[in-house]
């Protein structure tokens, strides 16, 4: 299959390359990073340096293409999320972005498309499970989360085939996320926002990843992409002191989610969401099927290994 990764080069994306090569796909890689593409070029693929809020250009490099994967997005630095404007490029990545993308989908006649999304814009859940089938319900900063699915639709009523795919939080081994997460706990903090017993919506930059390939075969619709055991915050808090080897830490009074605005009401969520669909529809499967094994990995060596004996 000849496919196309609009935003190769993001951290998601430089995973989805290389296993798409090993599966025997021919692949064109695009994304903002030259240093990036040079190294997946030299895995075997092609690269391409796109703007895809160029619509004519877009439509050019996808064309000769059987499918796209778009997991492209301009996620600001953790310093500036709270910031105005600090989403604004996000916006237009998965607003005019993304309808750019789908409407090159429709014009070349490409027969699959697979746009990444977010599974923490659900409603809070309590310990409830969330399906697909739940509405979901973007806090203010990322509304334009609806707008990238709703482009991907548009290729399905065209005849073409639109998978969605409703990532977890992502993090993995030396991933900003992972070292902030467990340098805060060292620190006696444990840095999650909301209440103790809400659940995280979480998957591994990998799992991820193999998660997308497995997308290129399954029907058209809507997919979470997250571990199979979503974890409290408590439970995991406390999993990660003892894979530290220190205290547990204190947790974050649920009134400080206020402080950070719309992040904030996303970030404090209780998002028990299943992976179940996916899991049916392709055989995928997680390597790390909670944040216990994730964490695990991300800290490397003998900790992982403690990471799967601690008791569940």
């Amino acid at each position: 299959m000849r496919v196309f990764v609009a935003g190769a080069t993001g951290a998601l994306g430089r995973r989805i390359v290389p296993l798409l090569l090993g599966q025997g796909h021919t692949v064109t890689a695009s994304g903002r990073s030259a240093g990036r593409l040079a190294e997946l070029a030299s895995l075997g693929a092609a690269t391409s340096r796109l703007d895809l809020l160029d619509a004519e250009a877009v439509r050019a490099a996808v064309a000769r293409h059987d499918a796209v994967v778009n997991v492209a997005t301009r996620v600001p630095a953790p310093s500036r999320m709270l910031m105005p404007g600090a989403w604004r490029a996000m916006d237009r990545i998965r607003t005019e972005g993304a309808a750019n993308v789908a409407h090159a989908v429709i014009a070349a006649g490409v027969g699959r498309l697979v746009q990444e999304s977010f599974a923490p814009v659900y409603p809070d859940g309590g310990d409830r499970w969330i399906s697909e089938a739940t509405p979901i319900a973007p806090s203010r900063y990322n509304r334009s989360v609806a707008a990238a699915e709703a482009s991907a639709s548009g290729v399905e009523r065209e005849g073409g085939t639109a998978v969605v795919l409703r990532y977890g939080m992502l993090y993995g081994p030396g991933d900003d996320f992972a070292e902030q997460v467990l340098g805060s706990i060292r620190r006696g903090w444990a840095p999650f926002l909301g209440r103790s017993e809400g659940y995280l919506a979480l998957v591994t930059h990998d799992d991820a990843a193999a998660a997308t390939l497995a997308a290129l075969t399954v029907p058209g619709g809507l997919y979470n992409v997250v571990d199979d055991a979503p974890m409290t915050r408590a439970a995991l808090a406390t999993a990660l002191s003892t894979m530290l080897g220190v205290r547990m830490p204190r947790l974050m009074p649920a009134w400080t989610a206020m402080l950070a605005g719309s992040v904030g009401d996303m970030l404090a969520r209780s998002l028990r969401v299943s992976n179940r669909k996916l899991r049916e529809a392709s055989g995928w499967a997680p390597r790390s099927p909670s944040a216990r094994e994730g964490f695990g990995l991300a800290l490397g060596g003998a900790e992982s290994e403690l990471a799967r004996s601690i008791p569940r």
